[in-house]
């Protein structure tokens, strides 16, 4: 049987994952959402030392937004919009037809002014903008949302409606470089703690289309994104956290700016919280009352 399904098979079996008839849309056990919120816990102790500005969004942008940040012309594959019925009373009665004859009824959806947010560090970089120049010493965040990216998959770890949380640098480029080596030895040192196998390796985004082709190659060649992959259902490891430097992009997207009047730049640490939870069943088991006597403490207390 092929891996990735046997591990989905796997997880559902054991009541972990509760199938909806869509790949990558699943719900989620107390058990699995107990994990997830131990882990949450190490990452806010961890993360908590440098005092960040926490903030939470809902799962969802603005339309406008999403236009501005360039995600369309990267990544229109991935994206998601929010549509609703918009109509009158005899558009009503279409749709209720078309439902009655199980047609498409969704013809008369139109477009609202949100859409679904693809990355937990998006909203940040209009929201800072807008409050003006950078101080000196520029600005961390904790963000935390429920992400969405169009790629349904039979694979557990690439679901369609995922959680990412993230620490979000914003400053010099010396500041957001420093932040972001530093994460790395940090999230090192919290997954090897949990006894998980990884490495950390260059990657590059899905950037669409021929464009995509030269982009991903000037990010691996940049080093601008790495990754910490763990093996969880492929013969591939899965990328569970990332470190990206975006240098000067969003600040130039949003004008970021530094108390200098120059553009500031970024970097963001995201741990896809889905995927450890994968992992950490994967290599210790679906009951965590049997994991190692070190990684429940270390969750558990």
């Amino acid at each position: 049987m092929d891996a990735t399904l046997s591990y989905l098979d796997q997880l559902i079996g054991a009541g972990l994952l509760i199938p909806t008839g869509v790949d990558g849309l699943y719900g989620r056990s107390g058990t699995f959402e107990d994990v997830i919120c131990r882990f949450e816990a190490l990452v806010t102790a961890e993360g908590g030392r440098d005092n960040p500005e926490v903030i939470r969004f809902p799962p969802a942008m603005t339309r406008r937004q999403l236009e501005t940040s360039g995600y369309m012309k990267s990544f229109p594959q991935l994206a998601g919009t929010v549509h609703s019925f918009c109509g009158g009373d005899h558009d009503h009665m279409e749709l209720l037809a078309a439902l009655d004859s199980g047609e498409d009824w969704t013809k008369g959806q139109e477009p609202t002014d949100i859409a679904l947010t693809p990355a937990a560090c998006y909203p940040i970089y209009p929201m800072v903008a807008a409050q003006g120049p950078l101080p000196p010493e520029g600005r961390l965040f904790d963000v935390q949302s429920y992400c969405f990216r169009h790629e349904p998959s039979a694979d557990p770890a690439r679901m369609q409606l995922f959680r990412m949380r993230e620490y979000v640098r914003l400053g010099t480029a010396e500041q957001v470089q420093a932040f972001r080596a530093g994460w790395i030895k940090r999230a090192e040192g919290i997954i090897g703690a949990l006894r998980l196998p990884y490495d950390v390796v260059p990657a590059n985004d899905p950037f669409f289309g021929r464009a995509g082709k030269m982009m991903k190659v000037n990010q691996r060649d940049q080093g601008l994104k790495l990754e910490m992959v763990i093996p969880v259902a492929n013969p591939q490891p899965t990328a569970c956290l990332s470190f990206n430097y975006h240098q000067d992009h969003f600040a130039g997207t949003w004008g970021v700016q530094l108390a200098d009047g120059g553009p500031g730049h970024t970097a963001c640490v995201g741990f896809g919280l889905e995927r450890i939870a994968l992992a950490l069943f994967k290599h210790h088991g679906f009951d965590p009352r049997d994991w190692p006597t070190d990684v429940r403490g270390l969750l558990w207390g």
